[in-house]
């Protein structure tokens, strides 16, 4: 067993890193903005993990793949044995698994218990207080069509690479204080419309436990309440991740370190502990927003951050939102309750424009939500969920009920209820839709373990929309979406996941001027295997093939097939990732997404379609333990296409490559 623990210890932390990013992508379609903000946070986890002796149960709830009896237990191991030796004995922790464990290690760490709780004082700060700072430079190969275009409105007016900067001081997990600057590709800077420099700058404080002071932000920050019926701008996973992920949520708030420009609060938020089972937050914000204006209404919100062309900084900073809102949570033994209220104002009217699909999108100046969230543990169930109602009396409510006879086997029924006309700005939740809104379903899903080796997990989930949806123009549509997945590790060097994925849901289908509605079906199935040579060499292998088609039409099929090599030497101080992949894809339709490792903090899921082949080539390079170098080159060359991209980013040619290059100074 000693044995063992020694390769798992070595060799676990990056492949454990990696599930859980490929925990994020197994719905690519899903929430693609929330995933910025949950990779970037669990990037800053694996660089400052957290100490296993002193942590809380509020710091482990933050890992969507522990359990609630898993949380406990670690506590009580600690509690009753007193301050760990080392992370091996999470293998003697009751409930837990080796692939938990594996996905755990890369952010947590053994220290010695850190008595203080108090203010931290200015000497400790200075003496303890780590310091990392951070820039990175990406470099296209190439130039999109919108540096070439003579129509000034439309074309791109800054530079062709993209920038950030980033600062952040760290005093354990108690005080956090940053900022963070970004310049996306053709954004101007320091020219044109844009005299400030960098297009978006954060900044932040974060306090944590003092004395009864759980959490205190200023500045920039991001809460999430319940599950998502509210407000949720924290990690999310979708439906196809581990069901942990979707029982177990998490609320809090959370300093906004990232480049995302739209999913978070800037003001100030607290969260004050009433008593040892009883918890107040409050927080508020006011921000400027971008959008398009039409006289005095707000006909759309724009989300992407980009303000590269005239046309897109007309839209910059056009209304403001204002925003206050309250938690009281009960933290008991055996239940958990929390009751959610915020409210939001804009400065002027919204009022989309009107479409088929948008009939009962937010609209107004006020509004008005609040959620009663709950959980239940019942000897090995567990009742949880939350209902919200907005201002007019809309309703919104997830309900679930989970069976776990032992850690090897777990259940989960979850019904969810969105009414068409519940109206909220910043819910996101378990959906297929996309939105807390217009859609019902049923899901049934489960996990089964035969010794640690060998695991079976799999859902079904059907769902119904009752008004018509983007790209559906019909009332009363339906779908089902199911999943089957196969984990097999006979020994420790060596894991396989099998899954297939099948998805069915109506959409509109035209042809010759013809519109219809019709089932789309999509199929995907994937085979990967984990396979480390030795401590120093990690290898995945992946095969993945999609197929889609409407029904009684012709299918639209594709696969890849991809194979990465890890090399961590232990004489120098260099890292290398080597990635290649070959696609085959008949349209857009059918593409294949794939997580791909970028430099630190770097978020990629590069979609692949039609026909050619991908390289990328990784490079971490330390040359002091306060130093460190991250350097990427990647190509994508196309053999049946002569441009790449469309609109404005067209790229005329059939190869795309890239440079990203970070320097990381701690100090």
């Amino acid at each position: 067993m000693i044995s063992n623990f020694l390769i798992i210890d070595k060799v676990a932390s990056q492949s454990g890193y990696e599930d859980v990013q490929q925990q994020m992508i197994n719905d690519e379609e899903d929430n693609l903005y929330y995933l910025q903000n949950t990779f970037e946070e669990l990037e800053d986890f694996k660089d400052n993990p957290i100490n296993l002796n002193n942590t809380t149960k509020e710091e482990l709830e933050m890992f969507p793949f522990l359990t609630d009896k898993v949380i406990e237990n670690i506590l009580y191991y600690i509690y009753r044995y007193g301050p760990m030796l080392s992370t091996k004995e999470l293998f003697l922790i009751e409930d837990i698994d080796r692939r938990t464990i594996e996905m755990l290690l890369p952010y947590v760490q053994v220290q010695r218990v850190e008595t203080e709780r108090g203010m931290p004082t200015v000497k400790n700060l200075i003496k303890y207080g780590k310091n990392e700072l951070s820039t990175r430079v990406d470099i296209p190969l190439y130039k999109r069509k919108g540096y070439y275009i003579k129509d000034d409105t439309r074309k791109y007016q800054g530079g062709n690479y993209y920038n950030n900067i980033r600062y952040q001081y760290k005093y354990g997990q108690r005080v956090n204080f940053g900022f963070t600057a970004e310049k996306d590709f053709g954004e101007p800077f320091f020219s044109n419309v844009n005299n400030k420099g960098y297009d978006y700058y954060s900044v932040y404080l974060m306090l944590r436990n003092i004395k009864r002071l759980k959490s205190l932000a200023i500045g920039n920050y991001r809460v999430n309440y319940g599950y998502g019926m509210v407000i949720n701008m924290d990690m999310f996973f979708g439906k196809s991740s581990s069901l942990y992920t979707i029982e177990r949520r998490k609320g809090g708030i959370k300093k906004h370190s990232s480049t995302d420009e739209y999913n978070y609060l800037q003001g100030a938020a607290l969260s004050y502990k009433l008593s040892d089972r009883i918890n107040i937050d409050l927080f508020g914000s006011y921000r400027n927003m971008d959008g398009t204006v039409d006289s005095l209404f707000i006909t759309s919100l724009k989300k992407d951050g980009y303000h590269r062309q005239n046309s897109e900084f007309k839209k910059k900073n056009k209304f403001t939102n204002s925003l206050i809102g309250s938690n009281l949570s009960y933290n008991g033994k055996y239940v958990e309750l929390g009751l959610t209220a915020v409210y939001n104002v804009f400065n002027k009217m919204l009022n989309p424009e009107m479409k088929y699909y948008n009939r009962f999108y937010p609209r107004g100046k006020q509004f008005y939500n609040v959620g009663a969230n709950y959980k239940f543990f019942i000897n090995k169930f567990i009742f949880s969920g939350e209902c919200a109602v907005d201002g007019k009396g809309s309703i919104a409510t997830i309900n679930m009920l989970s069976y776990s006879p032992d850690h090897k086997k777990r259940f989960i029924v979850m019904n969810r209820f969105y009414d068409a006309k519940y109206q909220t700005i910043y819910a996101n939740s378990v959906s297929e839709g996309g939105r807390v809104q217009n859609e019902s379903g049923v899901y049934i899903g489960m996990e089964y373990s035969i010794l640690d080796n060998l695991q079976f997990s799999g859902y079904g989930d059907l769902f119904y929309f009752p008004n018509k949806r983007y790209l559906v123009e019909k009332y009363g549509t339906k779908g089902y979406d199911f999943t089957l997945q196969t984990v097999y590790s006979p020994i420790n060097k060596l894991k396989l996941l099998i899954r297939y994925r099948q998805k069915e849901k109506d959409k509109n289908w035209s042809e010759n001027g013809d519109k219809v509605v019709l089932p789309y079906t999509q199929r995907r199935a994937k085979v990967q295997m984990n396979y480390d040579i030795n401590p120093v060499i990690t290898t995945t292998t992946t095969v993945e093939g999609s197929m889609m088609n409407y029904k009684g039409k012709s299918s639209s099929k594709g696969y890849l097939l991809s194979q990465t090599a890890n090399f961590k030497f232990s004489t120098i101080p260099i890292e290398l990732y080597l990635h290649c992949a070959y696609f085959n894809t008949d349209s857009y339709e059918s593409r294949i997404s794939l997580y791909e490792r970028g430099v630190k903090y770097a978020f990629s899921i590069p979609s692949f379609y039609y026909k050619g082949f991908r390289g990328a080539v990784n490079l971490k390079y330390s040359p002091t333990k306060n130093i460190t170098v991250y350097g990427k080159f990647s190509t994508t060359c196309y053999n049946n296409r002569d441009d790449i991209g469309s609109g404005n980013d067209l790229i005329e040619g059939n190869v795309k490559s890239d440079i990203n290059v970070m320097l990381c100074y701690k100090f």
